[in-house]
């Protein structure tokens, strides 16, 4: 593995649910902090939704390694944002033995 380089601040975003004041809720994404990320591409490929095709680039995101359970570890469902770019987290492993780095499968989906 090539040295991480966490360079890119991004902001570790979970799903919320806030009433709507008639009985239900609307979901709604919260910032859960601010992380630096090394953030690699991977391959890109087009996913068939029900109407149309849209395309979905891969990512491998390298941030510092926390304990499970910590408010400060990503897990999959929530997602990073980075300006304009959102990357949904897929999954979440130890890029190391020792747990120094966590790696984040991510992908960037192309908004309509």
């Amino acid at each position: 593995m090539r040295p991480v380089n966490p360079t890119r601040r991004l902001v570790l975003e979970a799903v919320a649910r806030v009433p709507d004041g008639m009985g239900g809720f609307a979901v709604s994404w919260v910032a859960r902090g601010t992380l630096w990320g090394d953030v690699r591409p991977g391959t890109g490929r087009e996913v068939a939704d029900a109407f149309l095709a849209r395309p979905e680039v891969a990512l491998r995101i390298f941030v510092r390694g926390a304990p499970v359970g910590a408010p400060s570890r990503p897990v999959a469902g929530e997602r990073f944002r980075e300006g304009g770019r959102v990357y949904p987290i897929r999954a979440v492993a130890e890029a190391d033995p020792r747990g120094a780095w966590l790696v984040c499968f991510c992908v960037e989906e192309e908004g309509p």
